[in-house]
C-alpha cells in the first residue's frame, strides 16, 4: 500500500473539519514538554502510606528492640566531627520489610527508595545506599542471633510459643557456586598458583597504570579475595576426603563452604541444609541452624541445643521426618526428656514388623519403634507436614530462599536468620 493510500484511508475516516478563518499572523503558541526544568514537589512521607500499612507495623517492632550493639559501632558521635551514621532501625526495617516483600537485593532496595513509598517512609528522607544495606545484612550475624532470640522472648512472654510439641525439617538452598567451580586437589594447587601470580602481576601493574586508585584497589581486592577462595578449598579438602567412601574429594573455588547435596527435585547442585524448628500450635519458628552437611540424620540433638540455648526450655515432643531417625539422636532427645515422632524404616525382610522392638534396641528405640505404631503416634506426626513443610514453604516461596546470593556458611546464617526473623515478626504482627 502506498503512503497516499495509507494516509487517503485515514483521513476519510476522520470527521470533517469545520471550516475556519485565516489563522492571525505569527508562530501558534503551544505548551510544549519541558523535561529539563527543576521542580519542587512537597511531599508528606505520613500521608504516603495508610494506617493499617504493613510498613508501620514493623517499624514500630523495629523500634522496640534494643539495638545498643549496633549504634556502638557508629564512629560518628556528638560534637565531633564526622559525617552521622545511618540509624539502625532504618537498616533492619528495610530488610525486615524487603524480606517481609520477597526482595533480597540490596540495589533493588536502593532503587525501591525512589519508587515505593513504603520504603520512602521508612528511610524518612534518608539516603540508604546498597553498599550500607549489603554490610548490614551480613556483618552483625551474632547481634543478628540476639535478635532473633529477643523477638522469640517476646513471643513467649505473649504467650505464643507452647513448645508442647515443635516440628523440625530442613530445606536444601542453592549455594552461589557453579558445579563446574568444584576442583580436585591437583586442579587446586594449580589455580592457587595463577591466582597468587594474579595478585603479584595486579600488584605490579599498579605501580605503572594510569587508571584511578579506587579501580586499582578494586582490581586488587578481588585478585586477593580470590586466592583467598581458593586456599580455603585446599584446607576444606581433607575433612571431606575423610567423609567420602570413594573417589577424590572437590571443593569449590568460588564458595569453599558450599556442598554438593540432593535437591528436591532429584538432582544434585551446590547447596546449603538450613534447619527450622516450628511451634505445632502458634506457627512460630523457635529454632534456626544452618549446615553444608547434605543428610539431616544427625541434625536432631542439635537443633535440641538451639531451641533450648534460644526459650531456655525443651520442647516436650519432636517430629522428623524418616531421615533424622538416628538411634544416637532418639537416645540423646529421650535422656533429655523429649519425646520423638518419626516414622520407623521399613524392614528389607518381608514379613517383618517394624515396631517390633529389635534385639540391639536401646530402650529408648524400643520405646520408639512400638510408639510409632500406635494410632495416636501416627494421628500426632500428621502435625509435622502441615506446620514445617508449609514453614519452609513460606520461607522459600514468600522470604527469598531459593537461592542464596552470599557465599559462605557465616553470611548465609545471616540470610537465614532474616528470613526466620521477618517471619515471626509477621506472626507477631498477626496476632497483634
Amino acid at each position: 500500500m502506498s503512503d497516499s493510500d495509507l494516509f487517503g484511508a485515514v483521513a476519510d475516516d476522520r470527521p470533517a473539519c469545520t471550516p475556519v478563518s485565516s489563522p492571525p499572523p505569527g508562530a501558534p503558541r503551544l505548551m510544549r514538554p519541558e523535561r529539563h526544568q527543576v521542580r519542587l514537589s512537597p511531599t508528606n512521607l505520613e500521608a504516603l502510606l495508610s494506617e493499617d500499612h504493613p510498613a508501620r507495623s514493623i517499624w514500630a517492632v523495629v523500634e522496640r528492640l534494643d539495638l545498643t550493639k549496633y549504634e556502638l559501632e557508629i564512629a560518628s558521635r556528638e560534637g565531633h566531627a564526622g559525617r552521622p551514621g545511618i540509624d539502625p532501625r532504618i537498616l533492619m526495617a528495610l530488610w525486615i520489610y524487603a524480606t517481609s516483600d520477597g526482595v533480597g537485593s540490596a540495589r533493588r532496595i536502593e532503587r525501591l527508595q525512589s519508587e515505593h513509598h513504603a520504603y520512602q517512609w521508612i528511610c524518612g528522607g534518608v539516603h540508604v545506599n546498597h553498599h550500607a544495606l549489603s554490610d548490614f545484612r551480613v556483618q552483625h550475624q551474632e547481634k543478628l542471633n540476639e535478635q532473633f532470640t529477643d523477638v522469640l522472648g517476646v513471643l513467649t512472654h505473649q504467650g505464643l510459643v507452647e513448645l508442647s510439641r515443635v516440628a523440625q525439617d530442613g530445606m536444601r538452598i542453592r549455594a552461589s557456586a557453579g558445579a563446574a567451580s568444584f576442583r580436585r586437589e591437583k586442579s587446586l594447587k594449580e589455580c592457587l598458583k595463577e591466582a597468587r601470580e594474579q595478585v603479584e602481576e595486579v600488584s605490579r601493574q599498579a605501580d605503572d597504570a594510569e587508571e584511578p586508585n579506587r579501580q586499582q584497589a578494586a582490581r586488587k581486592r578481588a585478585a586477593e579475595e580470590r586466592c583467598k577462595r581458593v586456599e580455603a578449598a585446599l584446607a576444606a579438602l581433607p575433612g571431606i576426603q575423610q567423609t567420602k567412601r570413594d573417589g577424590e574429594a572437590r571443593v569449590s573455588t568460588t564458595d569453599p563452604e558450599a556442598r554438593v547435596m540432593k535437591m528436591g527435585d532429584g538432582g544434585f547442585r551446590p547447596a546449603y541444609n538450613a534447619q527450622f524448628a516450628t511451634d505445632v500450635k502458634t506457627r512460630v519458628i523457635v529454632g534456626v541452624r544452618v549446615t553444608n552437611a547434605g543428610t539431616d540424620m544427625s541434625q536432631m540433638t542439635p537443633m535440641l541445643a538451639n531451641i533450648e540455648e534460644r526459650t531456655g526450655r525443651r520442647p516436650k515432643d519432636l517430629l522428623v521426618d524418616g531421615g533424622y531417625a538416628k538411634k544416637a539422636g532418639i537416645e540423646e532427645a529421650a535422656r533429655q526428656g523429649v519425646t520423638v515422632y518419626a516414622p520407623v524404616q521399613k524392614p528389607k525382610q518381608e514379613g517383618v514388623d517394624p515396631h517390633q522392638p529389635k534385639p540391639d534396641d536401646s530402650l529408648p528405640v524400643a520405646e520408639w519403634r512400638q510408639r510409632m505404631g500406635t494410632e495416636e503416634a501416627k494421628e500426632i506426626y500428621k502435625d509435622r507436614a502441615a506446620t514445617a513443610e508449609t514453614t519452609n514453604a513460606d520461607l522459600k516461596t514468600h522470604r527469598g530462599l531459593d537461592r542464596f546470593t552470599v557465599r559462605g556458611l557465616p553470611k548465609v546464617e545471616c540470610v537465614v536468620l532474616w528470613a526466620a526473623l521477618t517471619y515471626n515478626i509477621l506472626r507477631l504482627i498477626t496476632v497483634g
